[in-house]
Order: C-alpha cells, then structure tokens, then sequence
C-alpha cells in the first residue's frame, strides 16, 4: 500500500496553484451569498412585523376606517381630510358642515352619498 493506486498527495498530485486560488474565491463568493441573504432574510422578516398604527375610524368608532382593525391603509382619515381643506380655505363653512354630516351619516363617505350625481 505504499503508493495506494495513485491517490495520495505527494508530488504531482492534488490541487497546485491555482487550484488552491480557485477554491479560495469561489468559498469566499459562497460565504458572501450566503451573508447577503441572511441581512435580505432579516430585513424582510423585520419590515413585515411592523404593526399597523391603531386610529379610530369615521365617527371615531375603532377599526371602521383607515388605519383600524380591518387595515384599509395608512394615512388620515377622510374627516382629517376634510378639516385639513376647510383649515386652508378650500371649502367654506357650509360646505364643510354638509360634508362632515355625509361623512358621518350611514352610508356615507366615498360612494355612499346618493345625493350625488353618480353616487347610487
């Protein structure tokens, strides 16, 4: 068994130069594969487990509009909306009141109003 049919690393045999350099980069690449996908795995897992913030919806009842329980989306409620384009002018305060009673009333808001052209 000295020679055992050529499998040994003596000389001549097992990977020279430029093997060792091939198998150096090439484990080098996969560790940094393997980094990046651990801080893309992270990054996903720790953006889709922030919470949704919690306000009330119209009329102030918990989770019947943006941003509640049923998570319609972020951003101000449509009553914000309207107090934000009377706060500016926008809308006078007749108008304004008359929006705010359609927001409020049942079937009211986006699409609910009848009274509007369109609305049903």
């Amino acid at each position: 068994m000295r020679y055992w049919h050529g499998h040994g690393y003596g000389p001549g045999h097992g990977p020279g130069g430029w093997g060792l350099a091939v198998m150096a980069i090439v484990s080098l690449l996969v560790v940094v594969v393997l980094v990046l996908l651990a801080i893309a795995l992270f990054r996903y897992i720790s953006r889709s487990r922030r919470p949704i913030p919690h306000t009330p919806g119209a009329a102030g009842v918990a989770g019947a509009g943006p941003g509640g329980t049923h998570g319609w989306g972020h951003g101000p409620t449509p009553e914000q909306v309207l107090a934000d384009r009377f706060a500016r002018g926008e809308i006078d305060a007749a108008e304004y009141r008359h929006r705010l009673e359609t927001l409020r009333s049942p079937g009211g808001g986006p699409g609910g109003d009848s009274s509007e052209p369109g609305g049903g």
